[in-house]
């Protein structure tokens, strides 16, 4: 779905991160009725979905001009070994059911700290995990994108620090091997790391899978940011959101955005309320760059 002439990106609705509970079926009905354009795909309904199903849902969408934003990846990577294998087996059926459906963007995030693991440790065991995950959603036409974690507060939590920057986790995605590799960007991780416009346009459309979208309270340094207390996008002005949004303008960024800003008092509106206050700042936001 295409609103401005200058933007590819699409306004993308993922229930869980403005605090709505939905399904799948809730989750489409809920971004027509509300003006989103991109819907999260829920990997495990569409592993199990019957043909004649996905085909109702696909009509849908194409006859409101909606499209399959980024699904979430259920395999467990950060925790014990036995977690990771057990979400490894159950990982080629999701990425057949998202291929059948047609789409093509998963992504995850990176826990930017360890009590145990060293650096090193926990950069090899990151390397083997992710990429024998992204090897099974590129044999499924799947994209896969990484988001590093950026406030000081998370990293600097435990005794190892681990990767909390975009050159970081450009050495990390380097370090897969893996093609269908790239980066969730996420505004506030953007801001919290102390990146620039110049960082951002280090990228290319193609190293890009995905976005989050928010801004940050005010009255706090950058360091004392609490990653669990974000803002509505243009809430504040504390994130420079236009800057942000016209660096993906400009490197022809096609893909999702989503709102995710963690926010308490956003959480405890009615859900007909919270999709319709969410719109409304993603739409302001997304006019600064129309």
């Amino acid at each position: 779905m295409q609103t401005s002439k200058n933007r590819k990106m699409t306004i993308h609705l993922t229930p869980g991160s403005i605090g709505v509970k939905a399904d799948q079926d809730e989750t489409l009905k809920f971004a027509h009725d509300y003006g989103y354009e991109a819907v999260e795909p829920n990997s495990e309904f569409l592993a199990g979905v019957s043909a004649d199903r996905l085909k109702q849902m696909q009509e849908f969408m194409q006859s409101r001009g909606l499209v399959w934003g980024s699904a979430g990846l259920r395999v467990d990577f950060r925790g014990a070994e036995e977690l990771f294998q057990e979400g490894m087996k159950a990982l080629p059926a999701h990425a057949k059911g998202l291929q059948r459906a047609g789409v093509t963007r998963v992504g995850t995030w990176l826990r930017p700290t360890h009590d145990k693991l060293t650096y090193r440790a926990n950069f090899d065991q990151h390397v083997r995990r992710l990429g024998a995950i992204a090897g099974v959603l590129q044999d499924h036409g799947i994209r896969f994108g990484l988001e590093y974690v950026g406030p000081k507060l998370n990293w600097s939590a435990q005794q190892f620090p681990f990767i909390h920057t975009m050159a970081e986790t450009k050495e990390l995605i380097a370090a897969t091997g893996k093609r269908n590799v790239g980066f969730v960007l996420d505004s506030w991780h953007w801001y919290t790391a102390q990146e620039t416009k110049a960082d951002l346009l280090t990228l290319r459309n193609s190293d890009v899978v995905s976005c989050d979208l928010n801004d940050a309270p005010a009255g706090l340094s950058v360091d004392k940011q609490v990653d669990s207390q974000r803002e509505l996008p243009c809430a504040t002005g504390v994130i420079d959101v236009k800057t942000f949004l016209s660096a993906l303008v400009e490197i022809g960024y096609d893909g999702p955005v989503r709102p995710e800003p963690f926010n308490a008092a956003l959480r405890a509106m009615p859900k007909e309320q919270i999709l319709t206050v969410t719109i409304e700042a993603m739409k302001k936001a997304f006019a600064l760059v129309s």
